[in-house]
Formats: C-alpha cells, sequence, structure tokens
C-alpha cells in the first residue's frame, strides 16, 4: 500500500451518482446542482475596478455619496475647495463599471464641514447635513431633489442654530420615515447629540434634539438596522478613554430615545465608519485601533432590543488605516470597507468582507487609486450591482474622484460535487458527492484542506465552500467537512 488512498473504494462508492450535464464537463470538474435536476460547472467572475471618474476638476474636501432610488442615480456632496469651500453635489450615473457625472450644483454658497447626504425614500428627496462656518457654523441641511443629471436644492434650515456643530452623520430610518442627523454639540460640552427630521416638498423640519453621550463623541457614524428598525450610532467617547462605542436608538413621531452604550473597542477608536448588512442581520464597524499600532480593525455587531452586543475584533489591515468607508453589496452579500492605505503609500484600497455569526472574515486588498487618497465615501448602487466610491485623490491634483467597484459573482454555494469522469453536454456521467472520494485531481497537497474558488478551482485558498482533505495528490476526501 503506497497511500491512503488504496484503502478506500474507487470513485468513493454509494457516494457516486449519475447526473445529466448542462453543458459539457471535465473531469474532476467542480459542479452545482441546477433546479432541474441537471449539473452544470461551478463558475464565476472576478472582482473588477473600473476607471477612475473625476466629478469636480479642482481640489475638493470632504465627501459624502448616496443613492437616489427614485431616479437611480448617485448623488455625491462635496466641500469645493477651489470654490471658496462652498457646499456642492453632483449627479452620478452608473453604467458597467463606469460613472458619468452631470454638472455640479452649489447647495451652500458658504464654507461647509462635514456634508453628509441621505436618501429619504418617502419624499424621494436628497437630505445634505452639514456645518455652515459662513453662518457661525451651525448646524444646517437642504433637501434636493434629482431631475435626469442635475439636482436643485430647496432654501437651508438649521438644525442647531445656538453653536457650533462636529462630526455630522446622516441616516434615514425606513420604517419610521424620518431622517436622523447626529452630530457633537459645540453649545453642550460637544456631547454627542441626535435629531430627527421630516421632509416635506423641498423642505425638512426638525423635532427636539437629544443626548446620547454625556461627552464628545468624535467620529460618529450611523447606520439604520432594518431588521430590528432602530438608528446605530458608533463613534469614540471622548468621556470614556476614548473608546471605540456604539448605542442604539429607536426613532418615535418627531423624536428619539436611546438604550445603553456598549463599547465595541477598548481602547482609543478613529475614523469610524458603518453599515448594516441584511443578509446577516449584523452591523458592522470599521475603524482606526489606536491600541493595535493604528491598524485597520473591524467589528460585528448584532442588535437586540435597545442593545448591541459585540463578536471580537478582526484586523482587516495590518497598518495604519484612515478615511474608512464601509457599506453592503447586497447583490454579493459582502461588506466592502475603503480606506487610506497607511502601510502603501497611503494609496486608496478596499477590501471585501464576509459576515458568518459574529465574525468577519477578509478577502485580499485592492487599490483602487495607485495615489494618496483622502475623504473616502462610498454606497451601494442597487440598480446596477455595484459599489461606488467618492474621493479626493492627491495624486491628480486633490480632484474629486470616483470609481465603481464590482463584486465578483459565482454559483459556489450550490456545490454538490465533482465529476468523477469526463461529461458531455446532456449526457449522462458520475458525479462525486458529500461522504465520497474523487480521485479524479492532479496536484494536490497530501493532507492539506481544499475549497471552492469562486471560478470553479479547486484550491487551499479558504473559502465559504469548503471541500475536504487530500489524501494523495490525485484523490480528495470529500467526507473531511470540520
Amino acid at each position: 500500500m503506497s497511500s491512503l488512498s488504496e484503502l478506500l473504494p474507487t470513485g468513493g462508492g454509494q457516494n457516486a451518482v449519475d447526473f445529466v450535464a448542462s453543458g459539457t464537463l471535465s473531469s474532476g470538474q467542480t459542479v452545482v446542482l441546477n433546479s432541474n435536476g441537471t449539473v452544470s460547472a461551478v463558475a464565476g467572475s472576478s472582482s473588477t475596478v473600473g476607471s477612475e471618474a473625476v466629478f469636480e476638476s479642482a481640489q475638493t474636501g470632504e465627501t459624502s455619496c448616496t443613492f437616489d432610488s427614485n431616479s437611480n442615480k448617485i448623488v455625491i456632496a462635496y466641500r469645493d475647495e477651489a470654490n471658496s469651500n462652498y457646499g456642492t453635489a453632483v449627479v452620478g450615473t452608473v453604467s458597467g463599471t463606469s460613472i458619468s457625472f452631470g454638472t455640479p450644483v452649489v447647495y451652500e454658497s458658504g464654507y461647509v464641514f462635514y456634508p453628509s447626504a441621505v436618501f429619504d425614500s418617502n419624499s424621494n428627496k436628497i437630505v445634505v447635513a452639514y456645518r455652515d462656518v459662513g453662518n457661525s457654523s451651525y448646524g444646517t441641511a437642504v433637501v434636493g431633489t434629482v431631475s435626469g443629471t442635475s439636482i436643485s436644492f430647496g432654501s437651508p434650515v438649521l438644525f442647531q442654530g445656538s453653536g457650533r456643530v462636529f462630526f455630522v452623520s446622516t441616516v434615514f430610518d425606513s420604517n419610521a420615515n424620518k431622517v436622523v442627523i447626529t452630530y457633537a454639540d459645540d453649545v453642550n460640552s460637544d456631547y454627542g447629540t441626535a435629531i430627527v427630521g421630516t421632509v416635506s416638498g423641498t423642505s425638512i423640519s426638525f423635532g427636539s434634539s437629544v443626548v446620547f453621550n454625556t461627552a464628545y463623541a468624535i467620529f460618529n457614524q450611523t447606520t439604520f438596522d432594518s431588521n430590528s428598525n432602530k438608528v446605530v450610532i458608533a463613534y469614540r467617547d471622548n468621556g470614556n478613554s476614548d473608546y471605540g462605542t456604539a448605542i442604539v436608538g429607536t426613532v418615535s413621531g418627531t423624536s428619539i430615545s436611546f438604550g445603553s452604550e456598549s463599547v465595541f473597542n477598548t481602547a482609543t477608536s478613529d475614523d469610524m465608519s458603518i453599515a448594516f448588512d441584511s443578509t446577516n442581520n449584523k452591523v458592522v464597524i470599521a475603524y482606526q485601533d489606536y491600541g493595535n499600532s493604528f491598524y485597520g480593525t473591524a467589528v460585528v455587531g448584532t442588535v437586540s432590543g435597545t442593545s448591541i452586543s459585540f463578536g471580537t475584533p478582526v484586523v482587516f489591515e495590518s497598518a495604519t488605516t484612515s478615511y474608512t468607508a464601509t457599506t453592503f453589496d447586497a447583490s454579493a452579500n459582502k461588506i466592502v470597507i475603503s480606506y487610506r492605505d497607511g502601510g502603501n503609500s497611503n494609496y486608496g484600497t478596499l477590501i471585501v468582507g464576509t459576515v458568518s455569526g459574529t465574525s468577519i472574515s477578509f478577502e485580499s486588498p485592492v487599490v483602487f487609486n495607485a495615489g494618496t487618497t483622502n475623504f473616502i465615501s462610498s454606497t451601494y448602487e442597487p440598480n446596477a450591482s455595484k459599489v461606488v466610491i467618492a474621493y479626493q485623490d492627491l495624486g491628480n491634483s486633490s480632484y474629486g474622484t470616483s470609481i465603481v467597484f464590482q463584486n465578483g459573482s459565482t454559483n459556489s454555494a450550490d456545490f454538490i460535487g465533482i465529476t468523477a469522469d469526463a461529461i458531455s453536454d446532456t449526457a449522462t456521467g458520475t458525479v462525486n458527492v458529500r461522504g465520497g472520494i474523487n480521485e479524479a485531481q492532479t496536484g494536490l497537497t497530501i493532507g492539506a484542506d481544499y475549497y471552492v474558488q469562486n471560478d470553479g478551482s479547486l484550491s487551499t485558498t479558504a473559502s465559504d465552500v469548503k471541500v475536504g482533505q487530500a489524501i494523495s495528490a490525485t484523490t480528495i476526501n470529500m467526507m473531511d467537512l470540520t
């Protein structure tokens, strides 16, 4: 006996099943079961980054992008540094992995900070909240209406008219049909504060402000958990050693109430971003972890009632990260985190994560801009099933720039087995299924675990579909699924 495979029956014995092939299949091909009972090859496509598209041919500051599902357009709000730092917005149209833009429109003829855009699907309007430096740095919001490739705005409305605001963030609560704005309130000791807005026509009105953190809430970012119908806020809590902290809010009428704060990182946490994974019903927070060499880190949160609990943080970039932006790609069921990679010349980089339970695993990082990249924001475009990223490109005169990212796709989740021999299209042939032995491989590493990749190949690179363990260079034991 020269190998363990000699102890096992050829072809895996009873775990060999005959199927009709849909398409020509090679020997040792991974296959999926189709709804009509035939089998076809596991197949997929690689992730793709489109070409960069400039939306502002001048130096830009902070960006914030959102998707208007009424017009199927992207809206990017930003600070136009070349035009007196005016608040400006532009409409983008995604086609394939490209994006084109209309003419930029000024929504605030004054210096703005922290522009944050959100789409209100009840009124089919865009809301941009910001700090209006030209008006005593008051908290201000404006309602926009997309038409074709342009956007028009109503009159700005104050949501905080007695002092400066910092770290403005917006989210739309689709259960209450309200916009929620969070910020640090300078007139009230920089406390973390939230306020509920109601859009009517081209204007917005507000309820009373509510404090969610009795300390300076820094880098606060918001998302809406559509499973629990709650707003989740992530922030750095200056009143608790700058720990990464989150809180759950419930909108009722024109007000919002909060549960207890929950710490997700017991160290200083910066550059927060947050998204809701609607497939797994989890919240994902990405941040820079001061307690671990400023590494890019992510953590998965689960909302229950008015509380949120967290799994163990996972490092996605073993280098200093900043300007993180996080969004959920609902077509691929993946989290996409974009960031400036301090370990790679400050290039604009993205990484794709998959949530499982209370943890998240990551693929390899992908550079989307080979130049210093600042002020990153991102959104999901469901009409085209793409992620759109906006940023300031220091490699191109600090122009406002955007790219389109498409996650790879695959049918590997429907994997059923591996062909024992080649099968012609419409012919019947043998497939070794779970619990069987396939002897049609080449070049396997004995003792290694093998997984199905997006393109159907077998590799030792971990994926969501584990096949089994190699027991010879040509044989894989499909019984080992642990």
